[in-house]
């Protein structure tokens, strides 16, 4: 019989793409990544046969609790995925696995990990400049807000409470699509058409929604069709946003789509950042950003969207948010084991 370690934990960040495991043992207030594995969320049938394959790889090493993150809403103990073909049952993997399983949000997990990054690593997170080349300070006490564009667009937030931190998922990726020139008002038409209600930020600020605006603006006109764009086209669709974003720097289609996608994604932040007021620092997490971090700080391009608004109040708290782009890949898998404390 295999032998329990009781404190490590087996956490998963379950995306519409990707479906990666981990192992982590607690070190002091932190957590140390014993092992972990990838595997294709849309090759698989269910949680359970990838949790099985990982555990097995090494059986001298069971963990004595699990905290799954998934793009979902949690309810009754299920997290029904939106972009995936399956759902989670907690108490269905605890009867098979015969350990405590808990499920939260995907950006509760992300909520949770940024409160343990180092903001003064290099290697995780990346400070960016006010137009006036001032760096905000975090207030520990403030409010934290995540917002990350990946498969769909994720919303979280972070509160302290006199029992300590507490995170919350939020619905935040559907406020109203940000309309601010003629380029993103003839989008939020386009999208608009055959609607039931204003478009949503998520259909252009997304992995999909960065392929919509590259097709947007071939299709209309804005930009001229090129070699590279008819290749691009040609590609699987999940294949296609990541193809946009590499050849930004030589194709001029894919540059125009890629600087609508930074400029929506900047105003989408500053709309959220009027709601929450996140002295706490806003954080942008999910892949594009972590992947395309030069084209989010280009001559200062997200920062200068993100600080130009209506009103003169709300440049000045735009101007005063620490804003962060996290490079930690692994966040939201210590998210999910911090999340065992920071949502009971």
């Amino acid at each position: 019989m295999a032998a329990r370690i009781e404190s490590s934990i087996l956490t998963a960040d379950v995306g519409g793409t990707n479906l990666t495991l981990a192992l982590l043992a607690p070190e002091g207030p932190r957590f140390r990544l014993l092992r972990k594995a990838r595997f294709n969320t849309q090759e698989e049938h269910s949680l359970l046969g990838p949790i099985q394959r990982f555990l097995a790889t090494e059986p001298d090493l069971r963990p004595g609790r699990a905290c799954f993150a998934g793009a979902g809403p949690v309810l009754d103990r299920r997290l029904h995925l939106t972009n995936a073909p399956w759902d989670i049952d907690a108490a269905a993997l605890e009867r098979t696995l015969a350990m405590p399983v808990q499920l939260v949000n995907d950006f509760i997990a992300l909520s949770c990990g940024v409160l343990q990054l180092d903001l003064a690593e290099a290697g995780l997170v990346t400070p960016l400049p006010h137009g006036d080349g001032s760096l905000p300070t975090v207030k520990p006490e403030g409010l934290a807000l995540v917002v990350g564009a990946g498969t769909g667009l994720g919303v979280g937030f972070v509160v302290q409470t006199p029992l300590g931190p507490r995170a919350f998922p939020s619905e935040g990726g559907h406020i109203g699509l940000p309309v601010f020139d003629e380029d993103s008002l003839a989008l939020w038409r386009h999208l608009q058409k055959g609607l039931p209600g204003p478009p949503g930020a998520e259909m252009a600020v997304s992995g999909h929604g960065l392929t919509v605006i590259f097709r947007f603006l071939l299709d209309s006109r804005r930009v001229s069709w090129t070699p590279a764009a008819t290749a691009i086209l040609s590609l699987p669709h999940a294949d296609q946003p990541a193809a946009v974003a590499t050849q930004a720097a030589t194709d001029p289609a894919c540059a125009r789509a890629m600087a609508l996608f930074v400029d929506l994604y900047a105003r989408v932040c500053a709309d959220l950042c009027a709601v929450f007021l996140p002295t706490g620092g806003l954080f942008l997490a999910g892949g594009i950003a972590a992947k395309n971090s030069a084209l989010f700080m280009a001559d200062g391009r997200f920062m200068a969207r993100f600080e130009r608004n209506y009103r003169a109040h709300l440049d000045q708290l735009t101007r005063a948010t620490p804003v962060y782009l996290v490079h930690d890949y692994d966040l939201s898998l210590y998210g999910a084991a911090h999340a065992l404390a920071c949502t009971s």
